[in-house]
């Protein structure tokens, strides 16, 4: 883990991450911004995994979570990952292809456990990561990456979790900040930082997500929350139960980062992070 820690890899996808951060910062999901051609057809790519999902219904079995038509849905992607990565990336970047799309078949869940976590939805972060590394995505996609593709690709992951019951990979429980997701609660807190009324606290208030969630990233994942678990809030999502007393949005999201480094990427204190803009310069390949 040390010498991962230490890559250039690491400090590109650490870097991929805060400046994205930066670039969604105090924005709602209804914010204006840039639509590529890349983006759009990210977009499609993500449509057409949800529509698999229509053609492959849950079977018939006697385990209530883990259905195994999901195995069918992962098996049809495994034999089409390259063939969609490939209307993404153009022709004179298809050598990528191959090793991009291995990203996409990560990013779904595990098709013999039948689960996914956030190291799957961390995969799904490398493909896009990858794609801005070989000038597929560009500078001014940023928004676009977060609001249009990413999060077309949670409501994608919603959907196959509720669909096959999928099992949290790796879940810590309680202790846990949530079963499946990290990121959109990262730049979720990203977004409703300075907003002029809404408070870490409330988002344990049924009333101001059901009036905001549309806007706010953070506050789709507490209705998904909500809406998949039941009892007291305090006791089925204790972590966040206990951010929601954190007095800013910027200490949480602040809090949010140094937590995903120390738990996802397993990334000690000592290690230095690039600035947004050095990172995102890096990535693009341009001089800095």
């Amino acid at each position: 883990m040390g010498k991962w820690k230490r890559s250039q890899a690491y400090a590109d996808y650490i870097g991929f991450i805060l400046t994205l951060n930066e670039g969604v910062k105090g924005k709602k999901l209804t914010f204006e911004y840039k639509v590529s051609e890349a983006i759009e057809k990210l977009v499609t790519l993500l449509n057409t995994l949800d529509r698999w999902i229509d053609e492959t219904p849950p079977v018939d079995q006697p385990s209530r979570f883990g259905n195994k038509a999901y195995r069918t849905w992962y098996a049809k992607l495994d034999e089409e990952a390259e063939n969609l990565v490939a209307t993404v990336v153009p022709t004179h970047l298809a050598a990528a292809v191959p090793e991009v799309a291995v990203y996409l078949k990560e990013s779904v869940g595990n098709s013999t456990r039948i689960d996914y976590g956030t190291g799957h939805e961390a995969a799904f972060a490398a493909f896009l990561c990858c794609l801005c590394k070989i000038g597929v995505l560009r500078v001014d996609d940023q928004i676009a990456i977060v609001f249009k593709v990413f999060d077309r690709y949670l409501e994608v992951m919603r959907k196959l979790q509720k669909t096959y019951r999928m099992e949290p990979a790796g879940s810590q429980g309680v202790w846990g900040l949530d079963d499946f997701q990290f990121l959109p609660f990262i730049w979720g807190s990203s977004q409703l930082i300075d907003h002029p009324y809404l408070e870490p606290r409330h988002f344990v208030d049924e009333k101001a997500v059901n009036e905001n969630h549309k806007d706010y990233m953070f506050l789709e994942c507490i209705l998904f929350i909500t809406e998949m678990k039941t009892g007291p809030f305090a006791e089925h999502s204790n972590q966040l139960w206990n951010i929601s007393a954190v007095p800013s949005w910027s200490k949480v999201n602040q809090g949010l980062i140094r937590m995903y480094k120390a738990e996802v990427r397993r990334a000690g204190p000592g290690t230095a992070d690039p600035t947004p803009s050095a990172a995102w310069l890096r990535i693009l390949g341009q001089p800095l």
